[in-house]
């Protein structure tokens, strides 16, 4: 648009007068400066290239999105200024929609859409591609709260599938039991020396029956939403409560645990034995993952809002494709995993207001962050600046 009026402002310069043309400049420059001011202030990112993908204009809140600076992006190929988005594949005369993950400055999902702009000709035969403007839309937020429902969706039919099988199961279990007491009682009116080998064999099958009850009780404990029980404690305690437990594993594994506890750390309303639950849960994951031999570092730290524990090993780590799918039930890169714990562990922790983080490099292992709402935490102003670059 400001193009074809300033060409045909060169094509009349000769007819108008000098003063006239300083207007018409100064008009020009208002314009634009209006126009900058609305792009800046919208929350909606906006890219604009030229027909050869070069960058000829963005917004505020698009430099916020990607972690660029205009001035340094200005004419630089689209490809090279925002990774994923390719000229190319995107050029052409009809709209194009799609959704985008980025990783930095902070991870975020995107939704564009590219709009073609043609030429300004009268005959429309003759137009040609002048640009493409690129609107892109934070759906962080909305695709988070989807993501939300479809686990809990997921979470209350994989309860009610492992109530069934519990009972199902549960009610075997008891009927052997019962029988195991029987043949005790027959074991004892036998004579003495036939005793001690029947005995035996009786008192490990009884013993077997047991912890399998006890680990259908503790599945469904640890499945099924529980009231929480929130008293201050120290996550310090936690965490060490939970190695003392995992102690023979990790030395059967030969895997070296590095701690690094804040001894500062605030004390937080907690239900203790569903973290305790959680960090079991994540530190047996990581085991899994690094087979025999790999090492555990376990760190706690606190910031202005929340208590945090990270746990990172020295396995495989996960590809991208996999890490999005690493909390739906029943989904597991072990061979002998059953894609239950993280699911878990992230119920117990939004439970308590926390959040998960899941940092992952293939081939060179993965960080799992537990994030915990402080009792303490006050309310802070958020920085100045585009809300469109504030979390």
């Amino acid at each position: 648009m400001t193009k074809g009026f300033l060409d045909k402002l060169i094509e009349r310069i000769r007819l108008v007068q000098p003063g006239e043309v300083q207007n018409y400049l100064v008009e020009i420059a208002r314009e634009k400066g209006f126009l900058e001011t609305i792009f800046n202030t919208i929350l909606e990112g906006v890219i604009v290239t030229d027909p050869k993908g070069r960058v000829i204009y963005l917004n505020r809140a698009a430099c916020g999105f990607f972690g660029i600076e205009a001035d340094k992006t200005l004419g630089q190929p689209l490809g090279e200024v925002v990774r994923g988005l390719d000229w190319d594949a995107l050029n052409g005369a009809e709209i194009v929609n799609r959704d985008l993950e980025v990783f930095y400055p902070e991870n975020r999902l995107l939704n564009f859409y590219v709009v073609p702009l043609m030429s300004d000709e009268p005959d429309a035969r003759k137009r040609e591609l002048a640009g493409g403007a690129i609107i892109l839309r934070d759906i962080t937020r909305s695709h988070r709260a989807t993501q939300e429902t479809i686990d809990s969706e997921r979470f209350s039919a994989l309860t009610l599938l492992a109530a069934g099988v519990a009972h199902e199961v549960g009610n075997p279990l008891n009927s052997l039991d019962i029988h195991l007491q029987l043949m005790q009682r027959q074991i004892r009116k036998l004579p003495e020396k036939s005793r001690p080998a029947l005995e035996d064999s009786v008192a490990v099958a009884r013993g077997e029956v047991s912890r399998l009850d006890q680990i259908i009780t503790q599945f469904l404990r640890a499945i099924r939403p529980q009231p929480l029980d929130l008293r201050p404690a120290n996550i310090n305690h936690i965490v060490g409560e939970t190695l003392s437990f995992l102690s023979a594993e990790i030395q059967n594994r030969d895997i070296l645990v590095e701690s690094e506890l804040d001894k500062n750390l605030p004390p937080i309303g907690l239900d203790s034995e569903q973290i305790k639950q959680a960090f079991y849960n994540v530190s047996r994951n990581a085991f899994q993952a690094m087979k025999s031999g790999g090492i555990l570092r376990i760190r706690t730290f606190a910031d202005e809002t929340h208590a945090n524990v990270s746990f990172s090993d020295t396995g495989g780590g996960i590809s991208p494709e996999n890490i999005s799918r690493i909390f739906e039930p029943y989904f597991t890169t072990k061979s002998d995993g059953n894609g239950l714990g993280l699911l878990i562990v992230r119920r117990i922790v939004r439970a308590h207001g926390g959040e998960v983080v899941l940092e992952s490099s293939p081939g060179r292992g993965l960080t799992l962050t537990i994030r915990l709402p402080r009792a303490d935490r006050r309310v802070r102003f958020l920085e100045q600046g585009n809300p469109a670059e504030q979390p």
